[in-house]
């Protein structure tokens, strides 16, 4: 599956040659609901083709609609959605990604991508990862408060112990018997010597694994990391890791022995002060920047000031909509009769302040400190 994260990072939803596809619909995790996925997947890859017609020959068509039409066929992939659905499509370029949010039903087709859906989820406040980690294995995470959901490593992270020494590896391994399920605590047989080569090893395992992780997902996500790991080896992982990203409370249990749903809810109790605290701080900022004229929560100041480069932080409500658009000049142009879902002014208001270099965070309706839907910070 493709990596959202990894393609916004690499710029691959900029502008791309036109025609630009996307398509979002909200899916389900479940039967019987979930049978409805395709069908509505269907009927949304329709509107788009019917779109192209009124500007494009067949020829030119055609091959933008074949992916979407073997994705519709496609039984394995419907049988493991999550919570909603992205598919982007240019010439040479067919992008799907599995999401953790629901998002609205669209599909358009126009010179450039709609991406906003997308910087909504990856600006979330409440995003995080998790390594799960024993001696031998490990296996990666990502969620927010509501879900979490296994992760694919990115090509160069080790996924075993054998992955990441290969040749190196200290033999015989016969040396270790694993009771309880393959991810339980080791007993070693052997000599003294044997057993401190196995910790050796351990160790080697886990400063390679911190280091793929942290510049294949850490460093691109930007997100909290969380350790899942008995106590012995958090302390190891500890030692070595060079990842700022790592929280300092960990999940200190068997991972092995928790569902995903468990882990969530332990990963959550450890997350959320973190992420009030995180909110607390900025909401703290942008309070005190409004007294000395350094912030607003005037959407129209707001857009005129990004224009300009001068927001240094954007706090927009999740779910809040302003059906309208910001023009050239940064001026704001409402108007009510507008597709939300297609034109939104927060959401153009947090894509300028995004290319301008500066901060967007999405937060819940309950956590803004303004009416409005949004809290600038200015960076002068």
């Amino acid at each position: 599956m493709d990596s959202l994260e990894n393609d916004y990072a690499a710029g691959l939803l900029d502008a791309r040659e036109p025609p630009c596809l996307s398509l979002y619909q909200p899916t389900h995790r479940s039967h019987p609901a979930k049978q409805q996925d395709p069908i509505r997947f269907r009927n949304l890859a329709k509107a788009l083709e019917e779109s192209l017609r009124r500007k494009y020959a067949r020829h030119e068509i055609e091959p933008l609609v074949a992916p979407f039409r073997e994705l519709a066929g496609d039984g394995d992939f419907w049988n493991h959605t999550l919570d909603g659905l992205a598919v982007l499509a240019a010439p040479g370029m067919f992008r799907v990604y599995r999401l953790q949010r629901p998002v609205p039903e669209l599909a358009v087709a126009a010179d450039s991508f709609h991406t906003k859906p997308l910087m909504r989820i990856l600006q979330s406040a409440d995003r995080y990862q998790i390594l799960s980690l024993t001696r031998e294995r490990i296996h990666l995470f990502e969620g927010n408060r509501d879900a979490l959901d296994a992760v694919e490593p990115a090509p160069g992270v080790p996924r075993t112990l054998t992955d990441a020494l290969g040749e190196e590896l200290t033999e015989p391994r016969l040396t270790v018997s694993s009771y309880g399920g393959a991810e339980g605590p080791a007993m070693h047989h052997g000599h003294g010597g044997r057993k401190d080569q196995i910790e050796l090893d351990a160790e080697r395992f886990f400063r390679i694994v911190d280091r793929e992780v942290l510049e294949r997902h850490s460093r691109i996500a930007q997100l909290p990391l969380l350790l899942a790991a008995l106590p012995e080896h958090q302390s190891v992982f500890r030692r070595v890791t060079h990842n700022p990203f790592l929280l300092e409370d960990g999940i200190e249990v068997n991972p092995a022995a928790l569902s995903v749903a468990a882990l969530r809810e332990r990963a959550w109790r450890i997350v959320e002060p973190h992420y009030l605290r995180r909110l607390q701080s900025i909401i703290g900022k942008f309070e005190e920047s409004r007294t000395k004229g350094l912030g607003t929560s005037d959407v129209a100041e707001a857009a005129g000031a990004a224009r300009a480069g001068r927001v240094e932080t954007l706090l927009v409500e999740a779910a809040r909509q302003m059906p309208g658009r910001i023009d050239a000049s940064g001026a704001v142009e409402r108007d009510e009769l507008a597709d939300p879902d297609v034109d939104d002014v927060l959401d153009d208001l947090a894509s300028l302040v995004a290319r301008q270099g500066g901060n967007v965070v999405i937060v819940p309706a309950d956590k803004m400190p303004t009416e409005t839907g949004i809290a600038a910070v200015y960076r002068y």
